[in-house]
């Protein structure tokens, strides 16, 4: 559904009468749209609604402004491996080829804001401030999907959840406590773990008072020194 057209790089703008959660990092995407004059259009999609399909056209590139996004694959068997997700600030959807490798839908009610890929591309051809900001959010994304990469590949259940927990705590804590957008299925689908392996992983770290809960959803951090031991 869209909802209205804007050329501001400001995240914590007002929509749909609710306040996006502000970023803590920069806002590359912002500052390109706004160094060049880019017109970036606000969409909103429901829970589990997709946003685009594995092999669409990549003709936009997007940005969550509230709420989250996750990136997926499905295999030959219906299983689902999620790649990523994406939260407030971030940036999706730019892809090295013609068509999206992976399929995106939202996780929670979300708000994106998108940029047709060809004025990206066309803007970064002939302003080097613009081709060094998209080459930035490219590397962390190469980056990313390296470290995820390892985390399938060499780390044990355990491990991986620490990890997990360790990325949405720098990601999403706000006054030491995370509230998940995603479920524990989603979480697996993550780390390449079954539900109930997550959910016991969950409970063991509870039952060493290593974490705790505050809702379904909401998690403290009671230890971060063993969980970053863990991870190790």
């Amino acid at each position: 559904m869209l909802t209205q057209t804007i050329n501001t790089p400001a995240i914590n703008t007002q929509i749909i009468g609710k306040v996006a959660p502000a970023h803590s990092v920069t806002d590359q995407f912002g500052a390109i749209t706004g160094h060049v004059g880019l017109v970036a259009t606000e969409f909103s999609y429901r829970k589990d609604e997709e946003i685009y399909g594995e092999e669409e056209p990549a003709e936009y590139v997007y940005q969550v402004v509230s709420g989250a996004v996750s990136s997926y694959k499905l295999l030959s068997d219906g299983r689902r491996q999620i790649g990523a997700f994406h939260l407030p600030g971030d940036v999706f959807g730019l892809e090295s080829g013609p068509a999206h490798r992976l399929a995106a839908e939202a996780i929670i009610d979300t708000t994106v804001r998108l940029v047709k890929r060809a004025s990206l591309e066309k803007a970064a051809g002939t302003d080097v401030h613009v081709a060094r900001k998209l080459w930035a959010m490219t590397a962390s994304e190469l980056r990313h999907a390296e470290d995820h990469m390892l985390l399938l590949g060499r780390k044990t259940a355990m491990e991986r959840v620490a990890t997990f927990l360790l990325e949405m705590d720098r990601r999403l804590a706000v006054a030491g406590m995370m509230a998940l957008p995603m479920c524990r299925r989603d979480i697996g689908d993550y780390l390449g773990l079954t539900l109930e392996t997550v959910s016991r992983a969950l409970s063991q770290l509870h039952s060493q008072g290593i974490l705790g809960f505050s809702g379904a959803r909401q998690i403290v951090l009671r230890n971060r020194q063993r969980l970053q031991h863990l991870d190790a």
